[in-house]
This record gives C-alpha cells, structure tokens and sequence, in this order.
C-alpha cells in the first residue's frame, strides 16, 4: 500500500523549547518528509531577551532529532520582535526551487520573512499553511487603532493560506468569525513534551526544594511563573495572595522582568517579604521542580492568547487559576476540577479563590489528579496527526 507523504518546509522565527518535540515527531511521522528552516538561532545560542531582561539560552536540545537549516538573515539590525529583524531573503529560492508540497509558516505576519514566505509559496503555487495563536482582535497593548486595523486586514491575511492551523478551539472560533471556511481551519493543538514534563515531575524531591527556598514542607505555597511584564501582571498574583492572608502561606515568582524591582518593593512596604520568593529567571530543567514544589498555579495574564505554562504546571501535577484572558482556559481549565478561572483584575474574586482551594486539601489532591489526567489528549501526538489531516485536507 502506497501512503502519500508530504515534503514540507517548515519555516519558524527561532528555536523554542516548545516546538521541538513537535518536530522530532514530525521527522518520525511515515507521511511525512520535513525540513524545519530557522530564520534566526536565538534561544538555541545565547541571546539578549527583551521581555525577560536577561540573556538566555535554553539548557535543553532544542535541534536534535529533526533535519534542519539556518536561512541567512539580511536585516541591518537582526533581532526578534521587529517586523525588518528578520528578512531572510533565502526563503525565495528555497519554496521555488525545493518542490515542497508544502510551506507551514511558524513566523507569524509581523516579521517581513513572513511575506517573503507567502509571495514565494504563492508563485511557485506551493499550499500554505499559516499557523497563528490569535483569539480575539484585542492586541497587546489595548490599542483601539490597532483592533480597527486588526479586523480589516486579518481576514486577508489568513485569506492568503491553505489552511489555517490554530491550537485552541477559541482560535478556531476566531478565525472562522474572519470569514474563513471552517473546511481551512484545523486546531493543532499547543503542547509541550508531555512525557518529558511527566518523567522530570516524577523526580522532583519536594522537601529538597521547599528547603532551597526556605519554606517549610506543609504551607501552602502560590506559584507565579513567567515573564515580569506588565501584561502578565504579576502584581495581582502579589496583591490578591495578601487579600487572601491564608495562614503560614508563601508566594513564589519564578521569572525575570521589568517589574521585579516593583514588586519586591511592594511587597517589603506591605510587611509581608518574609513570605514572598523571587526566584529570577530559571532555565527549563529547573522549572519541574518549581511547579511540582507549588501548590497552586496563579496566571492572571490581560493578553495570553494560549498560556503554554498551563500545560507545563498540568503535567506536573499543579492545579491552575487563570483569568478569563488565558486562552488555555477554553480546552485545559475545568473550574474545581483542573482548576479555576475568574475575571482579570478582580483581585476578589482571586483571592477568594486562594482562600477555597488553599483551605481545602481535599479539593486540591482532587484537582491535582485531575490536572496530569486532562493532559493525556492534549500532547504532541494530536498536534503531528492534526497537521497530517490538515495536509489531507489541502490535497484530498
């Protein structure tokens, strides 16, 4: 039996840990034929990050496994986040002359690669599939001018693929209320490595950890883990976490940001920096150990159109409270049984939450079954074979 296999270029702005065990199963997928093309190596080689502040480069493989290439860069300022930080030029001659069946593009609009990418899939008439996270037209910053931009040009923009792949199901409600057909829409879901997560979460020696942080092994601990942007706010999880005064509770941020400094303020005015822990920014073998040593996963994001540390805190175990922005909370989130979800910057409603579910360890060792137990069909494999059907799709 003949089984069609698709040669496919893949094309992403850089090395993310997220991505590589998606590919690793791509290259072993039998109808599959791929090439990931980076059009910058940041993350994989050490690099300034703007958003956490600090150089980073991620402490795990994340290009082993997978055939791929670096494009050349010809921007005069290389650097991610900028529409002419990436203009790789290569990218023309690689979709003319490869004789793909397909192009996946992983560098969303904002980068002028983008562009190069759709101009040559769409002479050389080569299908594309664009991928995009988007949920609603809000952008990050609550611009208006920009929502009122977003909606005249989104529907031509994702007009111009195939096949839009989305991962999550208020990314497919979104982009089909563009105008595009729900037949051009296929949710791929957005994972992490699950059984890497689950295997480093088995090894965690909690006792050892609350020791590192000097926290004893029974209080109750809160976890905020991720960027210290404004947009995240991390001065909810702060300020709720004191509205709430559970006994003998701690607050934990793992990450790095612009408003460290802030908070730590904060929290030293309020007289409570005895039982708050900043962590800095920590690399990815380390983050199972913060999740599992936790005992609630606080994310009160304003703009989050998924929320990929939801599933990290999941499958280690980590109930989640997330606002009603996370866009995780449409496919991971179940209130009182993966976790809870209520409105961003209510802090009342947040804290209220804090005093529930810290208060009651019956209801938490329930959640904390229930967290791993979702994560089970929501895993690379799904991602790899929704991708096939959506190659399906384009050539059936």
């Amino acid at each position: 039996m003949n089984i069609r296999k698709y040669k496919v270029l893949v094309v992403t702005a850089n090395p993310v840990q997220y991505s590589t065990p998606i590919f690793q199963l791509m290259a072993q997928n039998s109808k599959l034929d791929i090439i990931v093309a980076y059009c910058s190596l940041q993350g994989a080689e050490p690099g300034f990050d703007s958003e956490f502040g600090v150089e980073v480069k991620w402490d795990i493989p994340l290009l082993d496994g997978y055939p791929w290439i670096q494009l050349s860069n010809q921007s005069p300022q290389p650097r991610l986040g900028k529409f002419f930080g990436l203009i790789n030029l290569e990218l023309w001659k690689q979709v003319r002359t490869g004789k793909f069946d397909a192009v996946i593009a992983y560098t969303g609009y904002a980068y002028a690669s983008f562009w190069i990418l759709a101009a040559a899939a769409k002479a050389s008439g080569t299908a594309l599939l664009f991928s995009t996270d988007a949920q609603d037209l809000t952008p990050r910053d609550g611009s208006p001018w920009k929502a009122h931009i977003k909606r005249l040009l989104l529907p031509w923009i994702f007009g111009l693929a195939d096949t839009v792949i989305v991962p999550s199901s208020a990314g497919v409600k979104f982009i089909n209320s563009l105008g595009i057909p729900e037949q051009r829409i296929v949710l791929t879901p957005f994972v992490v490595n699950n059984e890497w997560w689950l295997a480093q979460a088995k090894q965690v020696n909690r006792a050892a950890v609350r020791q590192q942080w000097h926290i004893p092994e029974d209080s109750p601990v809160v976890l905020f883990c991720a960027k210290l942007q404004p947009w995240k706010r991390p001065q909810d999880a702060l300020q709720a976490f004191i509205k709430a005064n559970v006994p003998d509770s701690y607050l934990v941020f793992a990450g790095e940001g612009p408003l460290r400094s802030q908070l730590e303020a904060e929290a030293k005015a309020l007289g409570i920096i005895e039982r708050v822990r900043f962590l800095g920014f920590v690399n990815q073998s380390q983050l199972p150990s913060v999740y599992r040593s936790a005992d609630l996963f606080v994310f009160p994001s304003e703009y989050e159109p998924f929320g990929v540390v939801v599933n990290e805190a999941m499958l280690c175990g980590c109930p989640v409270v997330v606002s009603d922005r996370v866009g995780a909370r449409h496919d991971l989130v179940q209130n009182y049984q993966t976790g809870l979800v209520y409105p961003c910057g209510n802090l009342d409603a947040l804290a209220e939450i804090l005093q529930t579910v810290l208060g009651n360890q019956e209801l938490l060792q329930k959640m904390v079954a229930a967290t791993t137990k979702r994560m089970e069909s929501w895993s690379p494999c799904e991602n790899v074979e929704a991708l096939v059907q959506a190659l399906d799709k384009v050539y059936n």
